[in-house]
């Protein structure tokens, strides 16, 4: 028997696009970015079950960008193929895709008033990488006063070591319950939509 949620959350898929997971780009991500494609779409079929928001939060660069540089090449250039969702993962029509100009998926983006709108209480965060994008997001999400939840295995970073280290300096944070890190069954037991 599954128990009621209390919290109506949103499912973001961070940076989860083809320049970053082209092997062609030698990004150091990509092999570890593809483990988590079956994690997040296993999360993205619960919420669209459940009828929960499920929202695409991908980089939207321009080429003369000011966070280019040689050790980080122009890459999701706004309007080129590299900067569209990976085709592997399960998006529908109705599902948000937000281009966001910097790391967190609410720089620059009017995510918070959209999620608001939705009567989201909570931000299920995923995508890459754990130690950027996915924990900007996570902590704008909480300083816009939402609760959020990092889910380890639908995440990765440019290392296994990085994403685990970056998981054990939050597993144990301050702001819990606010701000967990979770599995994706912890995650979908917590919600009520697994049996306890």
């Amino acid at each position: 028997m599954t128990k009621p949620t209390r919290e109506t959350p949103a499912l973001l898929i961070i940076d989860m696009v083809k320049d970053n997971l082209d092997p062609a780009n030698h990004f150091p991500i990509t092999s570890l970015a593809r483990r988590i494609i079956e994690p997040i779409n296993r999360l993205t079929a619960v919420f669209h079950e459940q009828g929960w928001p499920v929202i695409f939060s991908t980089d939207d660069y321009h080429p003369e960008d000011f966070i280019f540089s040689e050790r980080m090449p122009p890459h999701s250039i706004s309007g080129t193929k590299g900067a569209e969702i990976i085709d592997e993962l399960d998006r529908r029509e109705d599902d948000l895709w937000l281009p966001k100009p910097r790391f967190s998926a609410f720089f620059g983006t009017d995510l918070d008033q959209r999620l608001r709108k939705m009567g989201v209480t909570l931000c299920v965060v995923t995508g890459i990488a754990t130690h950027f994008c996915v924990i900007t997001t996570v902590m704008d999400a909480l300083c816009h006063d939402f609760k959020a939840v990092l889910v380890e295995d639908a995440t990765t970073a440019f290392s296994e070591k990085t994403h685990e280290r970056t998981l054990a300096i939050y597993r144990r944070n301050p702001l819990y319950p606010l701000f967990k890190v979770s599995t994706s069954y912890t995650l979908l037991t917590d919600l009520g939509v697994l049996p306890t």
